[in-house]
């Protein structure tokens, strides 16, 4: 099954990381496992080959086995350390995403549950779509608009599998980071399957040890049925009981994603406040910060500015309290 799994793996990576971490894997499931043929292979072997040594002769050196186990140590030893530089430059991004207030949106679930399909027909992304087992396996992100104007980022990430082989959750430590540094994970689920709650229970599990690993605090949680198109009404009856908080979408029909948008827009809104604000006309740069980072109420043009009405987290709205309306106007930023 391991292997299985990591052949999939092999065949859908394609960033230079992806390929990096898939090789890193399979050697790391290999390397128990190579066999060798006894000391009828043995190489550099003194005086006659296999011999187990003696007065004038050297030992048998070393065996084909040990060559190649070495060569495999070397090699995954180069890899780590290519993974880690690549680490360090995608933290880097992340922390970069991180400084502008956008929210981030991780779209995570099981394998095939429809991420793409979700990520796509929410941002018009173009990401690769397939009806196949880890066809995601390098993080995609893309921003898109809520119902109130304010923009997010969505990262679709790596699909999710029971037993998950623990090369596999190593080597894909770095997409799964996506998930704990987000302010809402979208736990996607394959409504279609049989058992779906089992595969909410797996992705929860491998989350769960992410977090308790980086000592991060729990993403909000958003479960999302997809596939409803497709699903056994009894098993949507089901669910619906168990979740009732849940979301339940068609990423092929569109069912739902109107629903699912405006429950976002309400779950990312909960930390703000509403202010006035009265900008100046030559401040255009914090108009457009307004924006980009709240929901807008209203907005005129008044003789000392735009006056805005709008909906901000309350570390944003901290930032632009020289604009509040009753405050000093100097322009200053």
């Amino acid at each position: 099954r391991t292997a299985l799994i990591l052949d999939i793996f092999a065949q859908h990576a394609t960033s230079r990381e992806g390929k990096a971490q898939v090789s890193l894997a399979q050697m790391e499931y290999m390397l128990p496992r190579l066999r060798g043929w006894g000391e009828a292979l043995s190489r550099q072997a003194g005086g006659r080959a296999g011999s187990n040594g003696g007065v004038g002769l050297r030992g048998p050196g070393e065996t084909k086995i040990e060559t190649d186990r070495r060569r495999i140590r070397e090699r995954m030893a180069r890899l780590r350390r290519e993974i880690k530089g690549m680490k360090q430059a995608r933290d880097t991004k992340r922390h970069r995403r991180r400084a502008t207030p956008v929210p981030s949106i991780a779209i995570a679930g099981y394998t095939n549950a429809g991420k793409s399909s979700l990520l796509n027909r929410i941002t018009g992304a173009g990401v690769l779509v397939q009806n196949a087992l880890f066809a995601t396996l390098d993080p995609t992100t893309r921003r898109a608009e809520l119902p109130d104007g304010r923009m997010v980022v969505f990262t679709d990430t790596v699909g999710f599998v029971r037993h998950l082989p623990t090369q596999l959750v190593e080597a894909f430590r770095s997409t799964l980071e996506e998930v704990v540094d987000s302010e809402l994970l979208l736990h996607v689920v394959d409504g279609s399957d049989p058992f779906p709650l089992k595969q909410i229970e797996a992705v929860r599990m491998v989350v769960n040890d992410v977090v308790v690993e980086q000592n991060a605090e729990h993403p909000r949680e958003l479960v999302v049925i997809n596939k409803i198109d497709a699903a056994d009404p009894v098993v949507l009856t089901e669910l619906h009981h168990a979740l009732p908080e849940a979301v339940f979408v068609s990423a092929l029909t569109g069912e739902g994603i109107d629903e699912l948008l405006t429950r976002i827009m309400e779950i990312i809104a909960e930390g703000d406040v509403e202010v006035t604000l009265v900008v100046p006309y030559q401040r255009g740069d914090v108009v457009s910060r307004v924006h980009a980072e709240g929901a807008v109420v209203h907005e005129e043009y008044t003789e000392s500015g735009t006056r805005i009405v709008v909906r901000l987290p309350a570390s944003i709205a901290g930032e632009l309290s020289e604009f509040a309306e009753g405050g000093t106007h100097d322009g200053a930023a």
